[in-house]
């Protein structure tokens, strides 16, 4: 059982009530809303699953935007936001380990002579990719000599993919198997460049709610609950993360 001392219940729920923000356009985690508009999903189960161990009420926000969820975590007006978690997002809030891992990769277009992830990194290879996602901000760091070209949404990057006619292009697993179905003769590249880390943030001066938040999701792992949620919500190209022995 989890012990929650009162500055921890202070930290995240000062209230009494867990605020939790989740970012909408993860379709993987968040599948779907309620009759009420309430997200649901992998994610707001976990911040359920969070809130019931605090003894709170919950109430989830959904946001359209990865920066508005981290806003909401850095600002404090979110006790936790359930995000993936990246270097650059971890300047302005803390993370916990991560409770899943989505498999991040490319689709090429037809003809393409791409038949390795390791190949996309060359000159003159042109990826697309939604600006400032978990997987674009690793391709920023980590790509030595293709260039990335941006678009604002996933929607809007497999459009510049198909009009710029462009060598590759960036994305999760499942939602690029999802658009070489309108893309003639594309084909997703076996393997990931990375594996995107969802995690837990919350604000940086919680200091003392960062190791309960990291017990719990050690505990969600080590119980099964999140394979059983991967598996209630019929999700593929993720899977849960590995436990923790730091926790």
């Amino acid at each position: 059982m989890i012990v929650v001392s009162s500055k921890v219940k202070e930290q995240l729920a000062p209230n009494g009530v867990l605020v939790a923000s989740v970012y909408l356009g993860n379709f993987l985690l968040v599948t779907g809303q309620s009759s009420s508009g309430e997200p649901t999903g992998i994610a707001p189960d976990i911040c359920r699953a969070i809130a019931e161990r605090l003894g709170v009420e919950l109430q989830l926000k959904g946001y359209k935007t990865q920066e508005e969820v981290i806003d909401s975590a850095a600002s404090g007006r979110s006790g936790i936001a359930l995000v993936g978690s990246d270097p650059t997002r971890a300047k302005r809030v803390t993370f916990t380990p991560a409770y899943v891992e989505l498999e991040a990769t490319y689709l090429v277009p037809a003809n393409s002579a791409i038949v390795d992830v390791a190949q996309v990194d060359q000159p003159g290879i042109r990826i697309a990719s939604f600006f400032k996602s978990a997987y674009d901000l690793w391709l920023q760091r980590n790509l030595k000599h293709a260039t990335l070209v941006h678009a604002d949404s996933v929607v809007a990057s497999n459009a510049l993919f198909v009009r710029e006619k462009l060598d590759a292009l960036a994305g999760l697993k499942t939602g690029l198997v999802a658009a070489s179905q309108n893309i003639p003769g594309s084909r997703v590249l076996d393997g990931q460049f990375t594996g995107i880390q969802q995690a837990i943030a919350t604000k940086n001066s919680n200091q003392e709610s960062i190791q309960f938040l990291s017990t719990c999701v050690n505990e969600l792992i080590t119980t099964g609950l999140v394979t059983a949620l991967i598996r209630k919500y019929q999700v593929q190209g993720l899977s849960a993360a590995p436990a923790s022995i730091n926790t």
